[in-house]
């Protein structure tokens, strides 16, 4: 992990500084698991369960970018692509975990810009893999940010 890409991203305006503490990362991560919690009702359409999901992602990446000093500048097109590919660079995610992160962020544009439709195999996928990043995010912060998820509810 690489702090200097994400400095590059801030000296092209992508990334602006930001402190960050406890409680400002408790609720990312709380808002996480009640989105992950609504992506597994049965009852709702495999879009809405989708945009959970990935609303969790997006809410993960965030606190991970967050807890790394930066945020997104959300007036500027692109954040959301910005946050995910931060990835490799704030928690140390592989590539390759990452690359599927970018694949749902697509879909997810096809379908909120087309009206395109999310298929059971894709909203599946998009909520195993925020599971994962919400163990990889909790993961990285109990060890390298242990200051910031203090008081959380779990030991």
């Amino acid at each position: 992990m690489t702090l200097e890409n994400l400095h590059n991203l801030e000296k092209i305006g992508q990334l602006k500084s930001h402190e960050t503490g406890r409680e400002e990362i408790k609720r990312l991560l709380e808002a996480a698991r009640r989105n992950l919690a609504d992506a597994e009702v049965d009852l709702i359409s495999a879009e809405t369960r989708f945009d959970s999901a990935y609303n969790a992602v997006m809410q993960l990446a965030l606190a991970a970018i967050m807890a790394n000093g930066f945020r997104p500048d959300t007036n500027r097109p692109g954040h959301h692509m910005t946050v995910i590919q931060s990835l490799p660079h704030t928690i140390g995610l592989s590539t390759g975990r990452t690359a599927v992160f970018d694949v749902l962020r697509r879909k997810r544009n096809l379908t909120d810009y087309s009206g395109g439709w999310i298929d059971e195999t894709s909203m599946e996928e998009c909520i195993s893999a925020a599971k994962e990043l919400m163990r990889d995010v909790e993961t990285w912060l109990k060890e390298q940010r242990p200051e910031l998820c203090k008081d959380q509810g779990k030991p």
